[in-house]
């Protein structure tokens, strides 16, 4: 009679096993159908991505920080590398042109001294708390025709697990020409005052600034009528890591923005909004462009309107 029962109470836990293992594979099935690969997911490498491909002859690394964080420690390997670099910093903020993406031929300059060419895999990284730094460089390496990629979780990411150096790495110069910027990803503020009113607008500042607060020095206060906020970090997990497809999708769905539409981010400088602009590319959004002066050269223009 025991045995029976010991049979009964063993068929009884086989039982409960083999359901608890269907559960957890129907749960785990469930979970892969349900998740969504980046559109165009070759512009983001992850921390593990950078450890396997580190000692690549063939890798180029950005350190977007700033060379005083870099100091500190970075990335092996990698050569530290600011947004101004690439920028024209002549004149003052709001003057027309401050702070623009450099022309083609300076930018050959500039990119040239980095070691920038053709045949290298450059992933550039930032600080997650920061501006959006590597999205900017990011997006000004496209313009050039580069297509950069970006470390997901940026330092925040790499420091927790990644190998740190103090040792500086010099730059082997290239000989990288740009014949030409690609503006598809560029707005002009001529150009955006004549088509705001058409376009899908998006002010990736924070909701303080998107109300009017002038915390950087900017000449007015306010937003582009019809623009609508949303502030890049939005696009960010608790993490630092950027927000899966569904999840962009899920955002931009809400505020009623398509993948169809003409979107244009702006911020205060176009470097926040840069980096949403490859976000959204990364995503799917393929009509998307940055409208580099942004706020400071928009308000400093008082023919042109704020609300």
């Amino acid at each position: 009679m025991k045995l029976v029962q010991l049979k009964v109470l063993l068929l009884l836990l086989l039982s409960f096993v083999l359901l608890t293992a269907c559960s957890n594979n129907e749960e785990t099935t469930q979970t892969n159908e349900d998740f969504k690969p980046y559109h165009n997911d070759h512009l983001l490498v992850s921390v593990d991505w950078l450890k396997d491909n580190l000692n690549n002859e063939e890798l180029l690394i950005l350190d977007a920080r700033g060379e005083d964080e870099y100091l500190k420690g970075h990335v092996p390997g990698s050569i530290p590398v600011s947004w101004q670099q690439l920028s024209n910093m002549e004149g003052s903020p709001g003057d027309e042109d401050w702070g623009v993406v450099l022309d083609a031929a300076q930018l050959s300059e500039r990119l040239s001294t980095l070691g920038v060419s053709a045949d290298k895999t450059i992933v550039v990284y930032g600080n997650p708390n920061s501006w959006g730094e590597d999205g900017r460089i990011i997006w000004m390496l496209q313009l050039a025709g580069v297509q950069g990629k970006m470390l997901n979780g940026g330092w925040t990411a790499w420091e927790a697990v990644g190998e740190v150096t103090k040792e500086v790495t010099e730059p082997v110069p290239s000989n990288f020409s740009v014949a030409e910027l690609d503006l598809s990803l560029f707005a002009s503020t001529d150009w955006l005052s004549e088509n705001y009113e058409q376009l899908v607008v998006v002010d990736t500042r924070t909701k303080k600034e998107f109300d009017g607060a002038t915390d950087f020095g900017e000449a007015r206060g306010g937003h582009i009528p019809g623009s609508i906020n949303l502030p890049f970090k939005e696009l960010y997990n608790n993490d630092s890591t950027i927000k899966s497809q569904a999840e962009i999708e899920k955002v931009m769905e809400d505020l009623g923005i398509n993948k169809e539409d003409t979107v244009v981010t702006y911020c205060t400088a176009g470097i926040r909004s840069a980096h949403m602009t490859l976000i959204l590319k990364m995503a799917g959004y393929e009509n998307v462009k940055n409208y580099d002066a942004s706020i400071y050269e928009w308000a400093k223009n008082d023919a042109l309107p704020l609300d």
